[in-house]
């Protein structure tokens, strides 16, 4: 079985990321590798958020929310978006997607 992927982000992951990502709810800058080297971009959203920013493109004229790669998890921990890529990789999720064709700097954290 090829080995699960690796999540990263471009702007790096330290602790004060994972008070202010579970407090913002939302994180737009997730990098998965897959082992063969292809590599996609995430966006990782809580519920709440989910709903706050609906309300505010709503209130703007657009009815609707539409980030790709859009993976919404009970709340954002480094743990439950490990978790989220893992699964979707098992489920063949990043099949539907055009790999990034180049990556600048990510951090490792997973």
């Amino acid at each position: 079985m090829e080995d699960a992927p690796k999540l990263t982000f471009k702007y790096g992951w330290d602790e004060r990321d994972e008070a202010e990502t579970l407090m913002k709810g939302c994180r737009s800058d997730g990098i998965v590798q897959i082992a063969d080297g292809r590599t996609y971009s995430v966006y990782f959203i809580d519920p709440i958020r989910l709903q706050q920013d609906l309300e505010a493109e709503v209130e703007c004229g657009y009815p609707f929310l539409a980030p790709p790669a859009l993976i919404v998890v009970p709340e954002l921990t480094l743990n439950a978006m490990s978790n989220a890529i893992t699964q979707l990789w098992k489920q063949g999720y990043f099949n539907a997607f055009t790999p990034l064709i180049e990556v600048s700097e990510s951090h490792l954290v997973a």
